[in-house]
């Protein structure tokens, strides 16, 4: 069931009064608020006693209206005053008498004066009217309107979605100066911050921290999550981290802090597949690195579209769903040997005796000895608009001493390294 309330002029005393009663309330027109009143009867009484509890507790002698679907509510309280209870099933004769013109604007001009022209002035005359006539002469607008002057349209209310804002704000009395109490400031806006994810089942992926100071501008952080999680104190050690890392340029005098609100991850395992680590532990355990080699030292090694030897760049973890793809085939005759290039980083100057062109002796701290096999060269050089520009050539070279190396020469600097080894 639902009810409207109508008063020229008076939106936000209706729109009060209606939130007393159920928070699901339309704001249908600046006159005119509809609320669905399922399920009130156990505290106001019976559909009567609700609709005489609205026109007491409205307080501007608003029309109110009962149905059994929203329109119907607001055609009945728009015209006709005080209180008015439909029964479920007899909408139809309840708004037989009313003018045409309520529709107002569920009708477009050109209907509207088709429907002028025909002598149709009420709601019981166009519900008189044969359907499938309405249908070949208005389309689906008419057979909207007749449904609505029979009391038969259904609907959902239209109402407004609530905006979705996880952020705290706290001004202090006296500025901070240590870690500790801040911390402890930290950990209560995010436990409350958290208990709001939790009760609308979110989460959040990114972490945003305002510190004001004193006499020093404001300290901002962002902590951007791999995954979705919601866990307070997993979120208050890796602040602490930060701020442990880049601490605050004074003392703080207000904390804000924002959560950016996502769905959860959900992820099924296999009953066969190991335990990964919890993200929460993970992503401590990288800002603790993080804060020991640089966080320019953490993450994922990515290739760069550059033909220039091991080139590659550092970037952040970032979840993927991951899609199992068909394993190739191999014929059962084929047998396949591969060798692992364990790269030196940075590589090793090496000094090479040369003879007809070819290494035949190697000498540095990794490898010693004579070059027993040896393939190459291969040429490579790119980028010479750069001042990193390379130019080498590449040997792969067995020595006698069991090992197998590879080796380049850089031709602009005329000198020797060994690159990596092969295991």
């Amino acid at each position: 069931m639902f009810a409207c309330l109508h008063a020229p002029g008076n939106l936000p005393l209706l729109l009060e009064c209606a939130h007393q009663f159920s928070p699901l309330v339309e704001e249908t027109s600046p006159d005119t608020v509809v609320l669905d009143i399922d399920g009130l009867e156990p505290l106001w009484g019976s559909t009567e006693e609700i609709a005489k509890a609205l026109m007491q507790r409205n307080g501007v002698g608003a029309s109110v209206a009962i149905a059994g679907n929203p329109d119907a509510a607001i055609h009945a309280a728009r015209g006709i005053a005080g209180v008015t209870v439909i029964p479920i099933g007899r909408e139809a004769g309840v708004l037989a008498p009313l003018p045409l013109n309520l529709l107002g604007g569920s009708a477009s001009p050109e209907t509207a004066e088709t429907l002028d022209l025909w002598g149709i002035r009420t709601f019981g005359e166009l519900a008189a009217l044969p359907p499938l006539g309405v249908a070949a002469r208005l389309g689906d607008e008419g057979v909207h309107l007749q449904r609505l002057a029979r009391g038969e349209a259904d609907r959902l209310l239209r109402v407004p979605g609530e905006a979705l804002i996880f952020e705290e704000a706290l001004e202090l009395d006296y500025p901070l100066e240590l870690l500790e109490p801040l911390s402890f400031l930290l950990a209560r806006m995010l436990n409350d911050l958290c208990g709001k994810l939790a009760a609308r089942s979110l989460a959040t992926h990114e972490i945003r921290l305002r510190l004001d100071l004193e006499n020093a501008a404001p300290h901002t952080a962002t902590l951007r999550l791999p995954v979705p999680i919601r866990d307070a104190k997993a979120f208050l050690k890796l602040l602490q981290l930060e701020l442990s890392d880049r601490p605050p340029g004074g003392p703080v005098l207000k904390v804000a802090l924002a959560l950016e609100p996502v769905k959860p991850r959900v992820q099924q395992h296999g009953l066969f597949i190991p335990v990964a680590p919890e993200p929460e532990k993970l992503e401590l355990t990288l800002a603790r690195i993080a804060g020991i080699v640089g966080a320019e030292n953490v993450g994922i090694a990515e290739r760069m579209d550059s033909h220039r030897p091991d080139s590659f760049r550092i970037q952040r973890f970032v979840a993927q769903r991951s899609e199992k793809s068909p394993a190739a085939v191999l014929p059962a005759e084929t047998h396949l040997a591969f060798l692992a290039l364990r790269r030196l980083r940075p590589s090793l100057h090496a000094q090479v005796l040369v003879q007809d062109g070819r290494p035949v002796q190697i000498s540095s701290a990794p490898a010693r000895g004579r070059v027993l096999a040896c393939a190459g060269p291969w040429r490579t050089s790119g980028e010479w608009w750069l001042p990193n520009a390379w130019n080498r050539d590449e040997w792969d070279i067995a020595l006698s001493d069991g090992g197998l190396y590879r080796v380049y020469r850089d031709r602009d600097a005329a000198r020797w390294f060994i690159e990596g080894y092969y295991d």
